[in-house]
């Protein structure tokens, strides 16, 4: 059975996606799906996303997709079980370091720092997903046999 997992940005799906070979894994990035070109939305997104997860449900073993808010009531308002794994939200130093670190851009980085509360508070206020909360040092690697 296919696990649908919603990871905050560098939590560790594109590391498991490129290191976890017993798995089928599926990285899901929703910028392939949410930009025509740069600065132009895609008119469909997410149901253009939405229908990329459906089609490959059933085909591989896990399916990590975006954390963003509209990608989260996507999947929701679809019916569509997911886990989401992110961090606590005392952890913002070191996930701005993360970020740092992997070369995310100056606007990237900001944008996470200016909105990290709401953020987080966003994600812990839900009902429909099961949520997994990352500690200090926590990467998806360490919380991924739990959830399957």
């Amino acid at each position: 059975m296919t696990k649908v997992i919603s990871g905050f940005p560098a939590v560790g799906k594109s590391y498991l996606y490129n290191n976890h070979k017993e798995l089928k894994v599926l990285d899901s990035d929703s910028s392939k799906f949410s930009w025509e070109s740069e600065g132009v939305r895609h008119p469909d997104f997410p149901n253009n996303y939405i229908k990329h997860i459906k089609r490959n449900i059933g085909v591989v073993d896990v399916i990590f997709v975006s954390s963003h808010k509209l990608v989260r009531e996507a999947l929701e308002s679809n019916s569509i079980d997911y886990t989401i794994v992110y961090p606590n939200i005392n952890l913002k130093d070191e996930y701005i370091n993360r970020y740092i670190t992997r070369g995310n851009n100056v606007s990237f980085i900001d944008f996470l720092n200016d909105n990290w509360d709401e953020f987080i508070t966003d994600i812990e206020n839900e009902r429909f997903p099961v949520k997994v909360e990352l500690q200090q040092g926590q990467y998806m690697k360490d919380v991924l046999e739990h959830i399957l």
